[in-house]
């Protein structure tokens, strides 16, 4: 094992990070020691530690599950399921890491760059161009695991409200269009038909599923506060989002080409990525104050940026808005993942009613995808590869579930609880883990079996 992990990571890289894993613990002891004579200065000693650890677990992880193929988000997200789960073995510093108020508000800030990302991605334009077939594929592809996870949610936790159900459904809609897109563009296949459709619906994916999501959560903090559902109450939030989706984009179509064009008469550095950041910030908050996520705000202010040319005056050059992102998101997103992974505890699988859940949540989640290649309308296309490729969760499930985690809900005895408790976010996760592993080989299964006839 340690020759293999050699063989991955260049040794001085290795070695800098074990040091640093090593010294972790001590580093700890002093923070804890020091934590009382900190409160002056308004941070914890242990707050940079942890993060500074949250760092390069998330580097490491992600770097030794690339250079074997597979995306960088599983390692940070399974470098933090490994150091939140040292406490079986004695080890409790990580342990205040995962209440930690300031490490939950970097990581929401994180969440909200990379939806800010994914909507700069996301062409609309494309969106409404790639035809019939991608939008019946997005369709299906919400309805059938929306009623699939709902079901298998009603079967293994029956004592929970209707409204858990319906939320853990919801977060088995949306498909991560960026683990299907880098399988074609590594097998040569990015301009097939196959691939147009499968982007195109996971882009209109990751739209329903965000307004599936506003719904939801804005039912649950409805019934939260005591007051009663009704099919009304649906309809108007389902209303509201939409509208606040639909009216931020068009407003930020006026508004943002004349800001920036006055921006662009400015001097300073980093003119475009400041006004950027503050509109993903503004209508994440306005998206907040009407009731939504704040995700859904910021996956609509990159909606709306994707199309909007920046020109300043002077003969420099300005690189673009996703490039001048990259730093920021580098470091904040991680931040996310790993403590996802943190509040992952694994000795509740030592349960088999958790295990199988999870495990009938990824059937589930694999199944519902294969229904929506019943959507393709043109002859000839494989229809199998479409399937595959709407399989993985990857981030955007993990963010429906960092979500459900804040929800609170009264259970039968009256008690509040989060929507999403310890053993259903761990199911979760093991279904996000599972749907991305198994997509890049079947995919490359099913189009290259295509290709040569089998």
């Amino acid at each position: 094992m340690k020759t293999k992990l050699i063989r991955i990571l260049p040794r001085p890289i290795l070695l800098a990070a074990l040091a640093m894993l090593l010294i972790a613990p001590s580093v700890y002891a002093a923070s804890e020691a020091t934590s009382a004579a900190s409160d002056a200065h308004g941070l914890q000693p242990m707050v940079l530690a942890g993060l500074a650890v949250m760092l390069i677990v998330a580097k490491l992880g992600g770097e030794v599950l690339e250079r074997i193929g597979q995306p960088a988000v599983l390692g940070e997200l399974i470098g933090g399921i490994i150091i939140g789960n040292l406490v079986i073995w004695g080890f409790t510093a990580a342990e205040p890491l995962k209440t930690n108020s300031i490490i939950a508000a970097l990581a929401e800030i994180g969440v909200i760059i990379l939806l800010f990302e994914v909507g700069l991605e996301s062409d609309l334009k494309e969106m409404m161009e790639v035809g019939w077939s991608s939008l019946l594929v997005a369709v299906l592809g919400v309805i059938a695991p929306f009623f699939l996870g709902w079901g298998v949610s009603a079967y293994f936790i029956p004592n929970e409200p209707r409204l858990v159900h319906i939320f853990i459904g919801a977060t088995l809609c949306a498909t991560s269009v960026g683990i299907t897109a880098r399988v074609f563009k590594d097998i040569g296949k990015l301009a097939t038909r196959e691939a147009r459709i499968i982007l195109g619906a996971a882009v209109i994916d990751d739209v329903l599923g965000l307004l599936i999501l506003a719904v939801v959560a804005g039912a649950i903090s409805r019934v939260s506060t005591g007051a009663a559902l009704s099919f009304v109450d649906i309809g108007l939030i389902a209303g509201k989002a939409l509208v606040f989706l639909v009216g931020s984009i068009a407003v930020g179509h006026f508004v943002m080409p004349q800001l920036l064009r006055g921006a662009g008469r400015l001097e300073t550095r980093g003119v475009l990525l400041t006004l950027a950041i503050c509109f993903c910030l503004f209508l994440s908050w306005v998206a907040a104050k009407v009731g939504l996520a704040p995700i859904v705000g910021a996956f609509a202010a990159g909606l709306v940026l994707d199309d909007v040319h920046y020109k300043p005056t002077r003969a420099r050059k300005e690189r673009e808005l996703g490039e001048l992102l990259q730093p920021v998101s580098t470091v904040l997103v991680p931040i996310f993942f790993v403590l996802m992974g943190l509040k992952v505890d694994l000795r509740l699988f030592a349960r088999m009613d958790i295990l199988g859940f999870a495990l009938t949540l990824t059937v589930a989640a694999i199944v519902g995808k294969q229904v929506c290649s019943l959507g393709v309308l043109q002859r000839g296309t494989n229809r199998l590869a479409i399937g595959l490729g709407m399989i993985p969760r990857g981030e955007v499930g993990l963010i429906f579930a960092g979500i459900g985690a804040t929800l609170m809900l009264p259970n039968s005895a009256g008690v509040i609880e989060p929507v999403i408790n310890a053993a259903t976010f761990g199911a979760v996760v093991i279904m996000v883990i599972i749907t991305t592993l198994v997509t890049p080989p079947l995919l490359k299964w099913a189009l290259v079996r295509r290709s040569t006839g089998q």
